[in-house]
């Protein structure tokens, strides 16, 4: 597929994240013939605006994807299952955001920077990679590119923003009442995340301890970086941050790479920001990477513990690239 000037339906698109699809397709400039917002058990009249025009919102049914080449669906692994069958048999390709596809053999997991030539085998459905796999695998492929790396370490400070618009106002409101000297209530977070720190991101496998986000996390970078014999240990965290997710990544390789070797990579690398040097600042924080598409990449040191080892800091907005941006970067491919 490759139409120019496709017409575009974003599902999803009151949401967080289908809400910042539309702000980057604006910042992008991506050519459209026409856009429909969707949303299931959408609120009578509700608009969103668009490039100067106000577009109503229409409900998510199958009908909707009439003369549709594009979707983008960004409201959760349930809808997709629903609604993504359809949109394609009415013949759109879509890129979905959930984790309904991503595991298919069928389906292309992708990252532009890292696969973007496996949009070319879609049978209709394309799936964009968990927000926190995308960041760390926009700095990972090029370093394996370069030095094949055997093993990987990664500790995630996840934002609250991954889980959703609830889980902000959670934050809020657990902050306010800390400050107020009353006890906060968590319902959308398994624990109170203000001023606090949680070790568990989605549900538990009781298979193994690891939970689903952690699966994730190696199960997908393997696909993205046709890496099938990585071996890959994640610990997922969430944090009283509202936008940006760190991460705390150790690789391995088959052999000795300096930090100069890895920086100079890196800082070649394409939707990679790197902050050198060492010192107080002297590295990307989450505000850093708040509304930009960057990949934020510092404090990049030797793994003391092995000769073969570096360290990194790597971090990046899970709403921009992490989300709307990477699926946005997948249509231009679509539509080049």
């Amino acid at each position: 597929m490759a139409v120019a000037k496709p017409t575009v339906a974003i599902v999803g698109a009151t949401g967080v994240v289908g809400q910042e699809v539309l702000k980057v397709l604006a910042e992008r400039d991506f050519p459209l013939a026409d856009l429909k917002l969707l949303a299931s058990g959408r609120i009578p009249g509700r608009s969103l605006r668009f490039r100067g025009e106000e577009i109503s919102v229409e409900e998510a049914v199958a009908s909707a994807f009439n003369g549709v080449d594009i979707v983008f669906c960004a409201a959760g692994t349930s809808v997709s299952e629903e609604l993504v069958p359809k949109a394609v048999e009415a013949g759109a390709v879509v890129v979905d955001k959930s984790s309904a596809f991503r595991y298919r053999d069928d389906v292309p997991l992708v990252v532009p920077e890292v696969n973007g030539a496996d949009v070319s085998w879609h049978k209709g459905i394309i799936a964009s990679p968990n927000c926190s796999t995308i960041q760390m695998v926009v700095a990972l492929a090029p370093l394996h590119k370069a030095h094949p790396i055997r093993r990987v370490v990664v500790s995630t400070y996840q934002s609250v923003s991954g889980a959703g618009a609830e889980a902000m106002a959670e934050l809020e409101a657990q902050s306010r009442a800390v400050l107020a000297g009353t006890k906060p209530t968590a319902t959308y977070l398994p624990r109170q995340i203000a001023f606090n720190v949680v070790p568990e991101v989605e549900t538990f496998r009781q298979e193994d301890g690891y939970t689903t986000e952690e699966w994730k996390l190696a199960t997908e970078t393997r696909k993205i970086m046709h890496a099938p014999d990585m071996r890959i240990a994640a610990t997922c965290v969430r944090v009283p941050v509202y936008r940006a997710h760190s991460e705390a990544v150790t690789v391995e390789f088959d052999h000795h790479v300096s930090v100069e070797q890895a920086t100079e990579i890196l800082k070649a690398a394409a939707g990679v920001k790197v902050i050198e040097g060492i010192g107080k600042g002297m590295y990307p924080t989450a505000l850093d990477a708040d509304g930009n598409d960057d990949v934020w990449v510092g404090r990049i040191r030797q793994d003391v513990s092995s000769p073969n080892g570096l360290v990194m800091w790597v971090v990046s907005d899970n709403l921009r690239k992490g989300a709307a941006t990477n699926a946005v970067q997948i249509a231009e491919i679509l539509s080049s």
